[in-house]
C-alpha cells in the first residue's frame, strides 16, 4: 500500500533554503477564511494532496503525496480518495506557538472568552494551529482568575495550555511588565497558579536568581510544568544552577536579560551551551539582529530553537493604542512599545511571517525553520504524538505555502481554516 506521502519525482532532499531580498507581506491576510462547514474539499471524503514539496522529519519529499482522512493524516490512499493537484506548493506542519499574548485586537491577558477566541482565530488564519496562551504580570488573584478562564479553553482544545510570564521576574529586566506587581518566586504562590490552571499550566517564566527561584524551578519540574528562565538578571553561574534544578526553556533568548560579555557571560552563554535548554527566538526583525539569530542556531542547533511570536493584541490587526496588562502600548509601523518608557512590548508577529523571514531573509534551510516552528515546540509541550510533523496518525494540521512561501491554506484537524479553494 502506498505511504501517506510519497516521492513521485526526485529523491528526498534537504534544500539549503530559499533566497530573497525582501520580506513580502503575509499572504494569510489576503487568503479567504473558510466557511464554518468548508466545501472544498469535502471533509467527509478522504483526499490526497499531490505534487507538493512536503517537509517531513527525514527531509523534504519532492513532488509528494499527503493523504487526509477526516481529522487525521493517514497511511495509504483509500479507493474513494479524491486527488487534488498542489504542484508548485510547499506543505509544512501546522505551526506551534509556545508564547503568545493575543491578536486580532483581542488580549489573552484580559479579554473575555469571546475575545480570546478572536485572538486564537486570528493566529490560526496565519498558520498557528497549536497555541499556548500567555499571561502578563498581574496580582495573584487576577492571575488565578485568568488561569481559570484559560483552562476552560484548554479543556475544550482551543489552546494547548497556559504560560505564566510574570510576576516572578526581575525588576531589572522587567520589560513590558508592571514593576509594582512583581514579586519573588515563592513556591507556595507558584503552586497557587499551577492549581488555578487545573492541570493546564504549560510553562512559567521566572527570574531564577531571585529568592525562591531554584525551589520554584524544582516544584515546576515535579509537576510537569516547563520552568523557563527569562526576564532575568542572573549570572552565568546562577543560570547553570537553574538548569541543573530543572529549567528547560530560555524565554525569548537575548531579550530581557544581560548581554553576552567576554568576562561576564551571563545567562546567554549558559542557555546556549546546555543541550537541556530550548531557546525561544522572536524572528520579527525588531527583537533580534539577524546575526543574533544565526548565533543561536549555530550554538544551540536547529533542534533546540523554538520560534515564538510573543504577540500582543495588535498582531494581525494594525497600529494604534493598546494595553498589555495594566500598561499602555502604542504600535507604530508594526512595532509595539510602552507609552511610558518606550520598552518593546511584545510583538505584532504572526508565525507565517516568522517562517517566511527565516527561509528568505535569514536563509535558513526550510527543514530548520519547520523544526523551530513545529516539531521542537510540539516535543517540548509533550504533543509530538499528535502535532508538529506530517506523520501518518497525527492530526491533519498543515500549512500550504506557494513557491514564494506565502501562505495559501491552513488545515486544522482536517478542517480548512484558510481554504485555498483547491480544484
Amino acid at each position: 500500500m502506498p505511504p501517506a506521502f510519497s516521492d513521485q519525482g526526485s529523491e528526498t532532499s534537504a534544500p539549503s533554503g530559499a533566497r530573497g531580498s525582501a520580506e513580502h507581506a503575509a499572504a494569510g491576510a489576503r487568503a479567504r477564511p473558510a466557511p464554518t462547514h468548508p466545501q472544498s474539499p469535502n471533509p467527509a471524503r478522504p483526499y490526497v494532496l499531490e505534487g507538493a514539496d512536503v517537509v517531513l522529519p527525514t527531509g523534504t519529499a519532492k513532488n509528494a503525496r499527503l493523504t487526509i482522512d477526516g481529522t487525521k493524516i493517514t497511511e495509504g490512499i483509500p479507493e474513494n480518495a479524491r486527488t487534488i493537484d498542489v504542484r508548485g506548493h510547499w506543505i509544512v506542519p501546522g505551526f506551534v506557538d509556545l508564547h503568545n499574548h493575543g491578536g486580532g485586537g483581542a488580549s489573552f491577558t484580559s479579554g473575555t472568552v469571546d475575545e480570546v477566541l478572536t485572538g486564537i482565530r486570528t493566529h490560526r488564519l496565519h498558520g498557528t494551529t497549536t497555541l499556548v496562551a500567555s499571561t502578563v504580570t498581574d496580582d495573584m488573584d487576577g492571575l488565578a482568575h485568568r488561569a481559570g478562564l484559560l483552562s476552560e479553553l484548554a479543556e475544550q482544545g482551543d489552546i494547548a495550555g497556559i504560560h505564566f510570564e510574570g510576576p516572578f521576574i526581575s525588576p531589572c529586566r522587567k520589560g513590558a511588565h508592571s514593576e509594582a506587581l512583581l514579586r519573588d518566586p515563592d513556591p507556595a504562590e507558584v503552586r497557587k497558579l499551577i492549581d488555578a490552571a487545573r492541570g493546564r499550566a504549560a510553562m512559567v517564566t521566572l527570574a531564577t536568581e531571585l529568592p525562591g527561584g531554584l525551589d520554584s524551578v524544582r516544584l515546576l519540574a515535579e509537576h510537569g510544568v516547563i520552568a523557563a528562565i527569562g526576564h532575568t538578571d542572573a549570572t552565568y553561574e546562577q543560570t547553570v544552577q537553574a538548569i541543573d534544578a530543572g529549567a528547560t526553556v530560555a524565554t525569548h533568548l537575548f531579550n530581557a536579560m544581560p548581554p553576552l560579555g567576554h568576562r561576564d557571560p551571563g545567562p546567554i552563554a549558559a542557555l546556549l551551551e546546555d543541550e537541556r535548554i530550548t531557546v525561544e527566538l522572536i524572528n520579527d526583525g525588531t527583537h533580534l539582529h539577524p546575526a543574533a539569530l544565526q548565533l543561536a542556531f549555530r550554538h544551540a542547533g536547529a533542534d533546540r530553537v523554538a520560534f515564538i511570536t510573543d504577540a500582543m493584541d495588535a498582531a494581525g490587526f494594525g497600529d494604534g493604542r493598546y494595553t498589555l496588562g495594566p500598561l499602555a502600548v502604542e504600535v507604530v509601523d508594526g512595532v509595539a512599545r510602552l507609552v511610558e518608557g518606550g520598552s518593546i512590548a511584545g510583538s505584532t508577529l504572526t508565525q507565517d511571517r516568522a517562517f517566511k523571514r527565516a527561509v528568505t531573509l535569514d536563509r535558513l534551510p526550510v527543514e530548520d525553520a519547520v523544526a523551530a516552528l513545529c516539531s521542537n515546540p510540539a516535543k517540548l509541550l509533550g504533543l509530538y504524538d499528535r502535532v508538529g510533523s506530517l506523520d501518518p496518525g497525527k492530526d491533519a494540521d498543515l500549512v500550504l505555502l506557494d513557491a514564494h512561501f506565502d501562505l495559501k491554506g491552513v488545515l486544522r484537524k482536517g478542517e480548512w481554516v484558510v481554504d485555498p479553494q483547491l480544484g
